[in-house]
């Protein structure tokens, strides 16, 4: 994904009438942080950034007073009840630099007939060149068969980065799903209330 480039204003006010006030008029509240400068508290177009935060390990270009800053998504908080972005913390990052970052994991293929898999870890933590950061982390299960794992060392990994995540962390597991007492009992008492049911009707058409 390329840069996203959002033009930010300085914000002056502060404190959770300001934030709203901002959230109102369609902008987030947001900190620029980093590289031992002093934390610049911005407000970022709201739409824009919400469609930028959809995707993992964006880039952003900030313009501030016609000046470019290069940063990442470290924080984003989120009220929870609507999962409106409340803030967004920036850190900034210059081209070439080793960020640590969580990349989240998609599986891809099937695996074995007659087996199903469990994801055990959602993402992986990589370090990575800060301009080119993964969005997502593809994990093949193409025929695994039952009783396998797939872990962190197995998965290949983008050109330049590094795995932080435990080598030996299991990605996903390869089970055969095994029925129990439970579900056994249910199948049992659906098909009985299916037999009285069939019963009762030929019972009514006698």
């Amino acid at each position: 994904m390329s840069e996203v480039k959002l033009v930010a204003t300085a914000r002056s006010e502060f404190g959770k009438g300001a934030a709203r006030r901002l959230r109102r008029a369609h902008q987030i509240p947001a900190v620029l942080y980093g590289h031992g400068t002093d934390p610049v508290h911005v407000a970022l177009p709201g739409h824009e950034t919400m469609l930028a935060l959809k995707h993992a390990n964006a880039l952003f270009a900030i313009e501030l007073d016609g000046e470019k800053t290069l940063a990442i998504a470290k924080d984003v908080q989120r009220e929870p009840v609507r999962n409106v972005i409340e803030h967004v913390d920036l850190l900034i990052v210059t081209k070439g630099e080793k960020v640590s970052v969580e990349v989240p994991v998609v599986i891809v293929g099937e695996s074995a007939p007659g087996t199903i898999h469990i994801v055990d870890l959602q993402t992986l933590a990589l370090e990575a060149e800060a301009t080119h950061l993964p969005q997502e982390i593809e994990v093949s299960i193409e025929g695994v068969q039952a009783g396998h794992t797939v872990q962190a060392r197995d998965i290949p990994l983008p050109a330049g980065a590094v795995l932080v995540t435990d080598p030996d962390a299991i990605i996903v597991s390869i089970t055969s799903p095994h029925a129990t007492a439970a579900d056994i009992a249910a199948d049992a008492a659906v098909a009985e209330l299916a037999a009285e049911q069939s019963a009762e009707s030929a019972a009514e058409k006698e």
